[in-house]
């Protein structure tokens, strides 16, 4: 039943999916798990290698690459974690794909799972996201019920609404029941319910019947979208995913598109898409009377200013203008826009939610914080500019994610690509440009109607994680 989904789209359909019938009655539904047992583990990674899929939760690894690391890595256990805490600012599209679309969301799990030989599989997300909860576990019920795969082990666990939950080392931790505190070591070195013990961590004890004393339990975590590409690609085949996107950035990704536009839209995009395009498809572009000045991916990643938004919508491309796509959500910014506020908030949000285990991050991050709202509010000097380079520079000291990372390189990025916002704040005692902006941790998005509802809770949110 084609009708079900637009054509050349294969991950968002036109409505959601209610049943697993409905859900099979697609070119590919189920179909992915049968041609992997046909193919067998190996086979069925070298499917998805030759695919080319990335991974769309924001760094772009080639799939097909991770699974067989996985499988390769030493150790007796295995697990497979799908990520969909989704906390990045302007992002919606995992909550989506897991409301309209969770059964292609299980397949791929299944899939992985088998072949990685993973002992048991996890699909992790917020506590907040109940009706996403609600779908996962029907679908998962259904494929049971219906002895697809009777004997799958897929958990789903739900954690806290903090940022670092969403990072596949601290989400580890939540599945094993702790803070959202990112380890030292990857999953594919250390993993859930590991019995060896490394830097700065402690093991678990082994589980009963556990032969191995000192255990890594090799770790597979790919996001839920990278997943939901499974089905379809085993079914249809690695030619024919390749047929959309580039020969390095193969495939559709699922886009939201928020900010100063006409509307806030999520939608399946073929990558290679110009990013103008996509924010005047989904967003129906800037306001009357305005023009964009900037774009983030995110708060991972520099910059996408004015002059570069006909980039192409592909890793190398976004690569190449010195930015990165990251999970394909789009926060515009018009001419409207202070961007010393912009960079003031981003900073904000990442000091908050750093988890404190690397002073330099915790503190620096405080720190740049602190002088850009000096800057902001018109009571800075050129010695903060001066400060706030030093700052940058080293808030990345020992660090254990990539939280201290997105404050260097996006802070970074708007300083070099806005000087002249700087100098206008030092010698005004007011902003230029004084409106309000609304920080893009999104709680929920109607796609029909183009409204967006953002968390106001960051606002209150305290460096301890508490609320005053």
């Amino acid at each position: 039943m084609d009708e079900l989904f637009e054509p050349g789209r294969y991950l968002l359909p036109r409505a959601p999916l209610t049943s697993l019938d409905e859900y099979l009655a697609t070119p590919w539904g189920g179909l992915g798990i049968a041609r992997a047992v046909e193919l067998g583990p190996e086979e069925t990674i070298a499917v998805i290698s030759a695919s080319g899929l990335r991974g769309r939760g924001g760094g772009g690894f080639p799939t097909g690459r991770k699974w067989r690391g996985v499988r390769g890595q030493e150790g007796t256990i295995r697990y497979v974690v799908a990520n969909g805490a989704e906390g990045e600012p302007g992002t919606f599209k995992d909550r989506l794909l897991m409301r309209t679309n969770p059964y292609q969301i299980v397949e791929g799990v299944i899939v992985a799972a088998f072949a990685v030989d993973a002992a048991e599989a996890f699909i992790a997300i917020k506590a907040s996201f109940t009706h996403e909860y609600d779908r996962l576990l029907a679908a998962i019920t259904q494929f049971q019920s219906a002895g697809i795969c009777r004997d799958c082990k897929v958990t789903i666990v739900t954690g806290p609404d903090e940022y670092l939950f969403g990072e596949e080392k601290a989400m580890l931790e939540v599945i094993e029941g702790k803070a959202p505190l990112p380890r030292v070591l990857a999953p594919f070195e250390h993993g859930l319910f590991a019995t060896t013990p490394q830097t700065g961590w402690s093991a678990t004890e082994p589980e009963a019947g556990r032969a191995g004393r000192y255990e890594s339990n090799p770790t597979l975590v790919n996001n839920v979208e990278t997943l939901a590409n499974v089905g379809p690609i085993l079914a249809l085949g690695a030619p024919w995913f390749r047929q959309r996107g580039s020969d390095s950035s193969p495939g559709n990704v699922v886009c939201t598109v928020v900010g100063d536009v006409r509307r806030a839209g999520v939608g399946e995009v073929e990558l290679g898409t110009p990013l103008r395009r996509i924010i005047d498809d989904l967003g129906a572009g800037a306001h009357d009377g305005r023009t964009i000045k900037a774009v983030f991916s995110g708060v991972a990643n520099s910059v996408v200013p004015a002059e570069k938004v006909d980039v192409a919508l592909t890793y190398e491309s976004f690569q190449a203008i010195g930015s990165g796509m990251g999970a394909g959500g789009f926060i515009v910014f018009d001419d409207s826009a202070c961007m010393v506020e912009v960079a003031r908030q981003f900073s904000r949000f990442l000091a908050i939610e750093s988890c404190g285990q690397c002073p330099p991050c915790k503190n620096g991050s405080a720190q740049i914080t602190a002088l850009l709202h000096q800057i902001e509010a018109g009571v800075g000097s050129a010695g903060d500019i001066d400060l706030l380079g030093g700052w940058l520079r080293r808030v990345t000291d020992g660090n254990r994610c990539y939280l201290a990372v997105e404050e260097q390189v996006v802070v970074s990025s708007i300083l070099r690509s806005f000087p002249e916002e700087f100098d206008e704040h030092l010698s005004a005692a007011t902003c230029p440009r004084p409106r309000r902006i609304d920080f893009p941790k999104i709680t929920d998005l109607d796609v029909a109607t183009g409204s967006v509802t953002y968390d106001e809770s960051i606002y209150r949110k305290q460096p301890d994680w508490t609320y005053r």
